[in-house]
């Protein structure tokens, strides 16, 4: 059972829940008085946020970091951001990973001189380079750095830390940039939801289950968006930190800001483990705290979940799934055919059922939350002795570390596995986003991994490829293993088995792990490949703008896959312009060539030619904005020209800033919604010099028109909750936008045309 509150709530002595509207409880409980606000300073995120914030104002935080950390899609930008920004040093642990782009397989060279790039940048700078294959980012992370009461940030969304007492914030890289610059991370005090965890789980339900059953309940509604996921109660202890860390990495797809547990003598010896007792915390919350919201879990009454195509939150029960297979299928398959829109497409799960039962193409157990060790071990015993069969199905695991792989070595897992006919593969987050095991067309796998976006996991609509993921737990993955691959809830097989202790060996942290940090030789020069390009000059805004429309999304959520997709793409991730050329290129394929369309004409604007000259429809445009009162004097030379896309809710997912880069390079200028779907992504655009607008009204506008926004510098410096724009038609059509809070900095940064222009004007 998950139950959501329907107001803040009150937590006494770590126990007992008061409802808001029942507050006068609270004196009872406790002997006194305890106002709203001073028990708002009682959650461990207050003291963690009041910890490192450097404003003075707890409703305007400047956060510092004590860590950060990147991976091989990232970091080539992050450095070359920060380096033109003029950055000579990183002035805080920062680790770089190369745990997505590892298989150096795609592109030529062009992989590997990313990590040679990687490697260069923490000799010059003073960094810790962890080579490919070695660990999976957050593994690294929780094994080496993470601890009580820290706050480290990363380039990645499912920057995770909190069961080992650490809030981690996934942003995108420009929010990196900003620390390696020694500037703050700003933000508004987030609101902070209790996670209340009762009981303990049954056997057979693993830390995948617990977090779909969350993500299941609170998604949709938006409960615990932008805000911070406070674990509390007396079902943490029921769970090793191991299993914790399962669970917390899946906060990410609540779209919650952060997340942080309350720590016990399990968490310290999860460090001491690791060789690092001295950073353990103990962390609780007051004896009164109050949470903006309350989510209360039953962990005794959540079975095995499945999280069906395509996305986390469309969950249901396995068994609940197996009792009504066609209807529930049914519904996957028609959201299939809306996400492809092409009829000859024929994308099937009902086809599947084989003898009342659901026969799946494939099992992955994976990455920072499939291929931990307790997860591995319990699928490894329960496959002992039986075999996935030698038909379509197969299993692939990947450990998520090499000390992790080597103890499941030594305890004999590895071979159980290997036995059964499962293949073990290296520390790799490849099948999270789409480069390693796609499954074949038509297919569905089943994944302990973090994600089953669409146009995520090799599927491509637009050249008629299509297959699907669905999520579940290693143990439901190994129990449909050993049963050829039909789908089998965990609790038909699962006995008495208790997990061996793990035992942590870091040997090859110190054989392969370069340790430069407060080492950086700024004689020493970065290692380039011939794919890693500088960015390209950006714009600066002018007082007025005028916008064409170059895609249109009406689908109730947009990914960052869609806006950028992965799997081969990434491997051009340090080439901008490379990288631009996939823009929604499995949504929208010719948004593309509109938008570079829209770009010639700025770009001649902004070498002093005429646009008229690039594209003559701009003069009748331009005519028609003159007979906008006020706006008879326009010029054409002295308003910024750029491509906007409209979606309704765009930035679910990813953390990675290329999603909004992609678009400013070539030539976006904007994005309108109705609503941004997570801070990460709408700080990203900002970051990239574009304007994040938000209407609520239905868009009046189709691709191909164009939208002109007088005095936008103006409205910037204004309250920015109603800012004039008319769609320039056949007729002149009022839209009334709007954007919601900015940072002073923010609205610099999007004044200079981006943040590389806003720190070299600095």
């Amino acid at each position: 059972m998950v139950k959501l509150y329907d107001g803040g709530a009150y937590l006494v002595n770590g126990t007992e829940i008061v409802p808001e509207e029942e507050a006068a409880k609270v004196a009872s409980l406790t002997g006194k008085e305890v106002t709203k606000e001073k028990a708002k300073k009682g959650t461990m995120a207050y003291s963690i946020l009041e910890a490192h914030n450097t404003s003075g104002d707890m409703d305007k935080l400047k956060l510092k970091f004590d860590a950060m950390t990147s991976h091989d899609i990232t970091f080539v930008g992050i450095v070359q951001t920060a380096k033109a920004s003029g950055m000579e040093k990183f002035p805080v642990p920062y680790v770089l990973t190369n745990c997505h782009n590892s298989l150096c397989a795609v592109g030529g060279t062009i992989n590997e001189d990313d990590h040679m790039f990687g490697l260069s940048a923490c000799k010059k700078y003073g960094g810790i380079f962890v080579p490919p294959h070695i660990a999976v980012i957050h593994q690294y992370m929780r094994e080496m750095m993470a601890g009580g009461g820290k706050m480290i940030l990363g380039s990645d969304s499912h920057t995770r830390y909190g069961a080992l007492g650490t809030m981690a914030i996934g942003e995108g890289g420009g929010e990196l940039v900003k620390q390696l610059l020694c500037d703050t991370y700003d933000v508004s005090y987030p609101g902070v939801v209790a996670v209340y965890l009762d009981g303990k789980p049954n056997p057979g339900v693993g830390p995948q289950d617990i977090a779909l059953a969350i993500i299941g309940a609170v998604f949709k509604c938006g409960y615990v968006k932008n805000k911070v996921m406070e674990f509390v109660g007396p079902g943490i202890s029921s769970m090793t930190t191991d299993y914790r860390n399962g669970v917390d990495v899946m906060t990410t797809e609540t779209t919650c800001l952060s997340s942080i547990w309350r720590t016990d003598e399990d968490t310290k010896a999860f460090l001491a483990l690791h060789g690092r007792a001295d950073d353990y915390k103990e962390l609780n919350p007051a004896d009164v705290a109050y949470y903006d919201g309350m989510v209360y879990v039953d962990l005794s009454t959540v079975k095995p979940m499945i999280a069906l195509p395509f996305h986390p939150s469309n969950t249901y029960e396995i068994d609940e799934l197996n009792a009504n297979l066609e209807d529930i299928l049914r519904t996957v398959e028609v959201e299939a055919a809306k996400i492809s829109g092409n009829p000859d497409i024929n994308f099937s799960l009902t086809d599947k059922i084989v003898d009342g039962k659901l026969q799946v193409t494939q099992g992955i157990i994976a990455g920072c939350a499939g291929g931990n060790y307790t997860n591995v071990m319990e699928a490894a015993h329960i496959l002992k002795g039986k075999n996935c069969g030698a038909d379509e199905f197969s299993l692939s695991v990947y450990p998520s570390s090499q000390p992790v792989y080597m103890d499941l070595v030594r305890k004999g897992a590895v071979s159980d596995l290997m036995a059964a006919g499962a293949v073990l593969k290296t520390a790799f987050c490849g099948p999270c986003f789409g480069a390693g095991d796609t499954p074949a067309n038509n297919g569905f796998s089943i994944r302990h991994t973090t994600r089953n976006f669409p146009n995520r996991e090799g599927s491509k609509p637009g050249v008629g490829q299509m297959s699907a993921v669905a999520l579940m737990d290693s143990r439901s993955i190994a129990a449909t293993a050993a049963n050829g691959g039909k789908l089998t809830s965990a609790t038909e097989v699962v006995d008495d088995y208790q997990v061996p202790d793990y035992e942590f060996d870091d040997t090859v942290y110190k054989s392969r792990i370069y340790q430069g940090y407060q080492a950086g030789d700024t004689e020493k020069d970065l290692v380039y490949g011939p794919n890693i390009k500088d960015w390209p000059e950006m714009s600066p805004l002018t007082d007025n703008i005028l916008l064409k429309v170059c895609s249109k999304i009406m689908d109730p959520v947009t990914t960052t896959d869609e806006l950028i997709p992965s799997g081969e793409t990434s491997s051009y991730r340090s080439n901008p312009l490379g990288l631009a050329e996939f823009t929604l290129s499995r949504r929208d394929p010719q948004y593309v060539g509109r938008s570079k369309e829209v770009d010639k004409m700025e770009k001649a604007r902004a070498a002093g030619q005429c646009p008229m000259e690039v594209d003559p429809e701009l003069k009748a445009v331009f005519d028609k904005i003159k007979t906008i009162p006020g706006n008879e004097q326009i010029k054409a030379s002295e308003t910024e020209i750029g491509s906007m896309i409209y979606a309704i809710k765009p930035g679910d997912g990813s953390a990675r800033e290329q999603a909004a880069s992609c678009q400013r390079v070539i030539g976006g200028l904007a994005n309108i919604c109705k609503e941004y779907a997570t801070k990460r992504y709408r700080s990203n655009v900002m970051n990239w010099g574009m304007l994040p607008f938000q209407m609520e009204a239905e868009p009046e506008f189709e691709v191909g028109d164009y939208i002109y926004v007088p005095n936008v510098k103006e409205a910037l410096d204004g309250d920015m909750k109603d800012i004039k724009a008319y769609v320039i038609g056949d007729t002149i059509k009022e839209l009334n936008l709007y954007i919601a809070d900015m940072t002073p900095d923010e609205k610099k940064i999007v004044k200079a045309g981006c943040l590389i222009n806003y720190n070299r004007n600095r």
